[in-house]
């Protein structure tokens, strides 16, 4: 089989055209495809994707295109700009969309933003890494944070937070759009690639066949997808892997944080209360707005308490939309609550991983071109997508926000009657699966006897044990 590569004529063409700035990003841009380079020099890197089969003309025009080198793609490959477009389109891409992110945020960020985003991040580089890091790029900030394990393509939240805080809602919303539209890669996972293919491992849920996934391979220019086993374990709570148990550990002292966030101001007092009488650490904050929220989870996600503790618990009460919430902002489309449980998941906060997850919401929807018929509670229902990760519950109460309107200090009718079920004793013995079951009912026979204020009710779960807030 004959083995393309690029002549070595072209790559020290391009490698005397790049400035210092642009062989830093490009360093950036391979820096998963050739982990194992001993010193950061351009040179090496193509030499060493070229011996590796990595570089093409395509993926050495990709290369050119992230850089904004539209000069060299013409004057050494011969290609346009429209062509590379046209091919980033279609074919598999060789560089992660996470490190093109970074690139580009990179070019949009300026010194004074830069100097602001240091400032922000020294606690968590260190007064070391600050005095460094006053004369360097975004890119090498980035790649000390990746290095202290705080940035990462599934972690961007630090970073998010930190351009919300220096009014860069720009940069942040591309982040947002990055999580949107990125994949999550398994805990554990690094990038690998195979030629200029990506080889990624697609999403697994709870539903899929046991340990199932592709693994590119590269034949002749096509991609062949051969099946193999992939062995995954779910960490057991409280345990060795080898131990089974059909119930959640719920021992520790407390049990585990209550984050409540009421931007209402109705019901934190006796959300509280409750789950202090269950024995959670309670952390409770009112009329947030959405970057203060942000800033909220963030902080909680990374207590060390968790470690010890064996459950956690998110109540959020705000106006909304079928989609997100507004906080005090009233800004659309406002804080996705797909996002939510993403702070607490196992690559984000390592230490819940295994343990129970618990989110209850209270979403008071305001008036939007979206009709649902909320009359009828939506159990195990479709009215979000919830991501398929493990020991998450996910209860979600809608009603409409006329409601608070007609009265402006009233309590949640879903947030009171779970906080009754979870204070009655007798009640208390059981499953909260069950008990959230019997919620449901009691939501359904508000609904027949007020038809004016109808809640619509979402439970989904992906809980493997019975789960006893009683601690038994």
């Amino acid at each position: 089989m004959t083995v393309y590569r690029i002549p070595a004529a072209y790559l020290h063409q391009i490698e005397q055209e790049l400035d210092s700035d642009e062989k830093e990003t490009m360093l950036f841009l391979c820096q998963d495809l050739v982990p194992d380079l001993p010193v950061p020099d351009v040179r090496k890197l193509l030499l060493a994707l070229n011996a590796r089969e990595m570089l093409t003309p395509v993926s050495l025009s990709e290369l050119l295109y992230r850089m904004k080198r539209f000069d060299l793609l013409k004057k050494v490959l011969g290609i346009g700009r429209a062509a590379v477009e046209a091919n980033l389109a279609t074919c598999p891409q060789m560089v992660s969309k996470y490190r093109v992110l970074m690139t580009e945020i990179n070019e949009d960020l300026d010194k004074d933003d830069l100097t602001s985003l240091v400032f922000l991040l020294m606690n968590d580089l260190g007064m070391s890494h600050v005095k460094m890091a006053k004369d360097k790029s975004f890119l090498s900030v980035i790649t000390d944070l990746e290095k202290l394990d705080l940035v990462s393509p599934n972690r961007l939240d630090l970073l998010e937070s930190c351009f919300l805080n220096i009014h860069r809602k720009d940069l942040a919303k591309k982040i947002q759009k990055y999580n949107w539209e990125a994949p999550v890669h398994p805990i554990g996972s690094s990038l690998k690639y195979v030629n200029t293919l990506q080889a990624s491992f697609p999403k697994l849920s709870l539903a899929d066949p046991p340990g199932i996934v592709n693994k590119g391979r590269l034949k002749n220019g096509a991609c062949n997808f051969q099946t193999e086993q992939l062995r995954m374990a779910i960490p057991e709570t409280g345990g060795a892997l080898g131990q089974v148990s059909n119930k959640y550990r719920m021992q520790s002292q407390p049990l585990g944080v209550c984050l409540i966030i009421d931007c209402i101001g109705n019901d934190a007092g006796m959300v509280a209360r409750t789950f202090k009488a269950l024995r959670f650490e309670v952390r409770c904050h009112l009329f947030l707005n959405v970057d203060s929220m942000m800033r909220e989870l963030y902080e909680v996600a990374r207590l060390r308490q968790h470690k010890n503790y064996d459950c956690f618990v998110c109540v959020l009460v705000s106006r909304g939309d079928h989609q997100g919430i507004f906080c005090t902002d009233h800004i659309i489309p406002g804080f996705s609550l797909e996002r939510l449980k993403s702070f607490f998941i196992g690559d984000r906060c390592p230490d819940l991983l295994g343990k129970p997850k618990l989110f209850f919401i209270q979403n008071y929807i305001e008036a939007s071109n979206h009709q649902e018929t909320p009359s009828l509670v939506e159990a195990d229902g479709g009215l979000c997508t919830i991501p398929q990760v493990a020991d998450i519950l996910w209860s979600q109460s809608k009603v409409d926000a006329s409601t608070l309107d007609r009265s402006p200090n009233s309590s949640s009718y879903y947030l009171t009657t779970l906080s009754e079920l979870l204070m009655d004793p007798h009640k208390r013995t059981l499953p909260l699966l069950d008990i959230l079951v019997e919620l449901n009912h009691k939501v359904y026979e508000w609904n027949r006897t007020n038809p004016a204020e109808p809640h619509s009710l979402l439970l989904e779960h992906t809980l493997r044990k019975k789960l006893f807030l009683s601690g038994t």
